[in-house]
């Protein structure tokens, strides 16, 4: 498939959509968390449109801020994504299924055959997103007094995905030849037994779980840090990036590409595809109001959380309708801080209720509001941009915009020769154009080591 086609995911978070206020609306199943019958259906709606992926996210930690905060938020229980992913499997064909699992609070091993198991049961379409948890809350649910800081964290990322993979590669592909004249059930000149010790992990090898149709689960990443973009340069497959910005996001993908030399990679073997939620609507009158729409069911309790947690300063002892204060420009929020302190310059007299709508409005995301037309014209520039290589589709409420992004949206995309009009293969890494990388029994190469 040509380079210029992109690629799609739809990303689900729970709750009635992608919006924070989602299952506040008419249209939205405020249980949407819970039932899985719907969750499946809006993934077969996902495959209707030719999306790629269905991409979940994961929490280890109810503690996202507090009580009276989480008490207004949908996304506050969550169902194990892998759980949800085997019921998708068994009705759907083509669509890949992609899900959150840290490396900070688990082993390698198990989470390795989990995922091995899921690429194994939906014949080859998983993938894992990687991640290292940044909540230091999560640490206390695994009876850890103290969170393990980002820098050990990091490490301790190379390490598990090192192993992870070796274990992914215990079998060749053809290693169970199943011979009943012979009585050789499998080949043992085609097995690799992984024996690790590291700095965190000692891990004997081999996986018990035998390989996919597409040999390995594809590996997916979402840092955007320093660390984080070293880790995927080296490992990812995928990134789901947070670019809000056409010129920050050509340098986030010339970076990342450009990072990949150095360890033996070809840049198209990565493909960069950030979050979008998508107002959609026939017109664009018509999107717009639907927007400010859903923009005013955001709670105020919620929306001064949110800035709370976005400033790093606390603003639970104010109103919606207060003016916006001068902000203290700290080391966490500083530069955000900054920013803010400068439109309130510019405009005297914003209200906090203007200023979390702003942030909430994409959820840290891109954000796209308008016609198909408009939608599809943005799309279009940040793929031929080299911005990315896709999107992740965040639709504001389920089921109703992702129904519309797949009538009004994806013709138009069609029409325009930059998205399939079938599925080219029945595993996620064929409909991705990616081979299954290499692996050696050295593993992969740390942070600044130089390619062979």
């Amino acid at each position: 498939m040509p380079s210029t086609h992109m690629k799609l995911g739809m990303f689900y978070w729970p709750g009635g959509g992608q919006h924070m206020a989602a299952w506040r609306h008419r249209d939205a199943h405020p249980d949407f968390d819970v039932d899985v019958e719907r969750i499946v259906e809006l993934a077969k709606l996902a495959e209707g449109g030719l999306f790629d992926m269905f991409f979940m996210a994961d929490s280890l930690t109810f503690w996202r801020g507090p009580l009276e905060a989480m008490s207004h938020d949908a996304a506050g229980a969550w169902i194990e994504p892998l759980t949800v992913m085997a019921t998708i499997a068994q009705h759907t064909k083509h669509l890949g299924l992609v899900c959150t699992s840290s490396t900070t609070y688990d082993q390698p091993y198990l989470l390795a055959r989990r995922f091995a198991g899921l690429d194994l049961a939906s014949k080859g379409r998983a993938g894992w997103n990687l991640i290292t948890t940044g909540n230091s809350s999560a640490s206390k649910s695994f009876g850890h007094e103290q969170h393990v800081e980002k820098a050990a964290r990091y490490r301790m990322a190379w390490e598990f995905a090192h192993v992870v993979r070796g274990l992914w590669s215990s079998w060749r592909q053809d290693a169970f030849v199943r011979d009943r004249t012979s009585g050789l059930f499998f080949d043992p000149a085609k097995l690799f037994v992984l024996e690790h010790e590291g700095e965190f992990f000692k891990v004997k090898g081999p996986l018990i779980v035998p390989p996919s149709p597409q040999g390995e689960p594809v590996m997916v990443q979402a840092g955007a840090s320093e660390d984080g973009r070293e880790l995927a340069a080296a490992t990812a497959e995928v990134i789901f990036a947070a670019q809000q910005h056409f010129d920050a996001a050509t340098k986030f993908y010339a970076d990342v590409k450009g990072r990949m030399k150095a360890y033996g990679r070809d840049p198209d073997s990565l493909k960069i595809m950030p979050g979008l939620m998508v107002f959609v609507a026939e017109t664009h009158e018509q999107a717009h109001a639907e927007y400010e729409e859903l923009q005013d069911l955001i709670d105020p309790v919620m929306g001064l959380a949110l800035l709370s947690q976005r400033m790093d300063f606390d603003f639970s002892s104010y109103g919606p309708d207060d003016p916006v204060p001068v902000l203290p420009v700290t080391s966490r929020g500083g530069s955000r801080a900054q920013l803010v302190n400068e439109q309130v310059a510019n405009s005297p007299g914003m209200t906090l209720r203007t200023l979390y709508k702003h942030f909430a409005a994409g959820r840290g995301h891109g954000l796209i509001v308008g016609s198909p037309t408009e939608v599809a014209d943005h799309m279009q520039r940040w793929v031929s941009g080299k911005a990315c290589d896709g999107f992740n589709i965040m639709p504001p409420i389920y089921p109703r915009d992702l129904q519309r992004f797949n009538d009004l949206v994806v013709p138009e995309l069609q029409r325009r020769g930059i998205y399939r009009t079938e599925y080219e293969a029945t595993t996620l890494r064929g409909n991705l154009g990616l081979d299954r990388p290499p692996w050696s029994r050295n593993g992969i190469r740390r942070m600044g080591d130089a390619a062979e």
